[in-house]
């Protein structure tokens, strides 16, 4: 190397320690140095260079957080230990008999707990190899999560090569979130360009990550905290020690913390966290109550869902007392008709909250809740307003009771009441308003990802360009969106070329997007995997379905009605003709001992949870379902089971005992 190249490589060692330490000082401990154009004088250099000498940029740069073209799609990563959920509880009394459990599964040692404020983020990992970050993901179910590398490379507050030597191997946890303001930012920004608007920071935060282009990511201002470390290779004894680890190779902390020697401390933090929610910027939902001693972590061990040395203590949801304005019934997508309270604005946990959620009919009639009544509204899980009680002293003279629609207000179809359900339904297909849903639901980014396919959009393909089902998108002509008032020759171009480009991407994305009732993405999956085309699918029956993890009676009977519609099989065929791919690669039949055997379980195990039993029959290769059906091999019968026991055995389903089932995991033989 020459002695200019060596000069290069230098001062681009120097840049780089700059920028990092003014990052730190900027985002993490919140106390710069430099003015901004000092800061971008130094980035600026740092930069330009880099771009002279490429083959001396390196991935722990901090040039390097915002990655090039996107991604087609998301590495699964494993999770070891897994990211489980935490237990919560609302109940002082409930965190003392939790206290107990955990005093006794330590042998009544003594306990002290590291309390901190519950972030209301997304879950995140990160892992480091010799103090540089090679690998970010997500949560996912616990055990598998999406690779989101380049996405958490965009926050600044993920270092990117850590301050301290670190261990060489280390994976820390914490949440990746939005505060309020910044979310405010963003929705007025999303507004401006007519795209829908995030409901809350939490859902801005999921939404951002899960982006496949990293630029578009870094538009957005994600922040995180980091409170969980993993690693063999140091001496950490306590989780109060970790934190502080954590801090000092230039991650950031969440302040709101405190060890707590008793439960009179930890009910203590809990008051004052609560008493100053309202004036941090961004959410949070409670606090976490976790043993401080690391070793005793192991020694708890976890259930299948939750640790043992952990818990939420949520905050009981704030409440806001306003009036009614009106009361309007509004229709879903689904044609559910919703009832919903149009308030005068209250602020209400951080936002002025306009309209708050009745549920249904019944529940309109169970309070009483009229126009002009003073009520009470809190938010359902900290996001969704609903009215709680109506203050029935306050009641103006000469209220009326509030009428419940017999017809649709979208369309004027008569409603329908379903047994056992609550609610009311207009089943009517064309109805527009579901029309217009269903086609924002096609082009929302969890199904098609039509960029520009809002709310908006769809409402004007429906209303002036006919466009009356997803199927109907595909043979848009040029020209006709582009004469419409407020569009024009490019974002004809985009939409369309957005529609074109999401012809491929497969049946889980085409099934969540039709809509089917009580059909999730998650459901979506685990049909498109089973059948591996929609024809299958379509040609298939209720027990058919039913025989397919997670998909139960309800589900399995709404798939089939759904398909056997005459719009939906024409909504079918068009997707065809368009050359919509409508397969999927289908999941690996399973081998073992136990392969197509399928198994129920019900009641109570006196050995493992449902959950365990589950995974134990899937490692045997066989199908763990909660359906019984009349191709159920065996159906395990616990203490106090369900009618799923009557059923298998009306259906001459062969029933055994916990012991039985036992026994048969101990067999080196498959059950016969």
């Amino acid at each position: 190397m020459t002695e200019d190249a060596n000069d290069v490589k230098a001062e681009l060692g120097r840049l780089r320690d700059q920028v990092r330490h003014h990052d730190n000082l900027y985002y993490v401990k919140g106390e710069p140095e430099i003015s901004d154009y000092e800061y971008d004088q130094l980035y600026r250099r740092l930069r330009e260079l880099e771009e002279k000498h490429p083959e001396l940029v390196t991935p722990d740069s901090p040039t390097q957080r915002v990655g090039g073209a996107p991604a087609e799609g998301f590495a699964k990563v494993g999770h070891e230990p897994p990211m489980l959920s935490l237990d919560n509880t609302y109940s002082e009394d409930e965190v003392r008999e939790w206290d107990v459990r955990v005093r006794k599964g330590l042998d009544g040692d003594d306990v002290a707990y590291v309390c901190e404020a519950k972030i209301d983020g997304v879950a995140v990992a990160l892992e480091y190899r010799d103090g540089v970050l090679v690998r970010g993901s997500t949560r996912g179910d616990g055990f598998t999560g999406d690779g989101i590398t380049a996405n958490l490379r965009t926050i600044h507050d993920v270092p990117l090569r850590l301050d301290e030597p670190p261990p060489g191997r280390l994976e820390v946890r914490g949440e990746a979130y939005m505060t309020r303001e910044d979310l405010a930012e963003l929705n007025r920004r999303r507004e401006r360009d007519g795209k829908a608007l995030f409901a809350n920071p939490r859902n801005a935060t999921a939404g951002t990550l899960k982006l496949l282009d990293p630029r578009e990511v870094a538009q957005r201002p994600l922040r995180a905290w980091l409170y969980y470390v993993i690693t063999e290779e140091a001496d950490i004894p306590t989780q109060d020690e970790a934190l502080e680890h954590l801090a000092r190779w230039g991650f950031r902390v969440n302040p709101n913390r405190r060890r707590c020697a008793n439960l009179d401390e930890v009910f203590k933090f809990h008051r004052d966290v609560e008493a100053e929610r309202g004036d941090l910027p961004y959410n949070i939902d409670g606090i976490v109550l976790k043993v401080d001693r690391l070793a005793a972590h192991e020694k708890l061990g976890t259930t299948a869902k939750a640790p043992r040395w952990a818990i939420a203590y949520k905050f009981k949801a704030e409440r806001a007392t306003t009036k009614v304005e009106s009361i309007e019934w509004s229709v879903g997508r689904a044609g559910t008709i919703t009832p919903v309270a149009n308030l005068e604005p209250v602020l209400l946990a951080g936002t002025t909250v306009k309209r708050a959620g009745l549920f249904n009919p019944e529940r309109v009639a169970e309070l009483d809740v009229r126009a002009g009544d003073t009520v009470n509204v809190e938010k359902a899980g900290d996001i969704i307003p609903y009215v709680v009680e109506v203050e029935y002293q306050l009641r103006p003279k000469g209220s009326k009771p509030t009428p419940v629609p017999r017809k649709c207000p979208a369309c004027g179809t008569p409603l329908t009441k379903e047994e056992g359900v609550a609610g009311l339904f207009c089943r009517n297909w064309d109805c527009p308003v579901q029309a217009r849903g269903r086609l924002e639901l096609w082009g929302s980014r969890g199904a098609m990802d039509i960029e520009g396919l809002g709310e908006k959009v769809a409402a004007v393909l429906y209303d002036k360009l006919g466009v009356r089902d997803p199927g109907d998108l595909y043979s848009l002509e040029p020209g006709k969106l582009a004469a419409l008032e407020g569009f024009g020759e490019l974002s004809e171009k985009n939409l369309l070329a957005a529609v074109e480009g999401s012809k491929g991407r497969g049946l889980t994305r085409v099934l969540f997007g039709l809509g089917i009732p009580n059909v999730g993405f998650e459901t979506a999956t685990l049909a498109a995997r089973h059948f591996g085309s929609v024809d299958r699918l379509t040609a298939a029956e209720e027990e058919e379905l039913e025989a397919v993890k997670g998909v139960g009676e309800v589900v399995a009977r709404s798939v089939v009605e759904f398909f056997r519609r005459p719009q939906v099989r024409e909504i079918i065929n068009e997707l065809k003709r368009a050359g919509v791919k409508l397969e999927e690669e289908r999941a690996a039949e399973p081998t073992g001992p136990w392969a197509g055997l399928t198994f129920v379980v019900t009641g109570t195990l006196p050995a493992m949870s449902r959950e365990e039993a589950h995974r134990t029959v899937e490692a045997r290769g066989g199908k763990a379902t909660d359906s019984v059906s009349s191709k159920t091999s065996f159906l395990v019968a616990g203490k106090k089971p369900s009618s799923k026991l009557a059923r298998a055995e009306k259906l001459g389903v062969k029933v055994v005992d916990a012991a039985a089932f036992e026994k048969m995991l101990k067999d080196t033989e498959p059950p016969a």
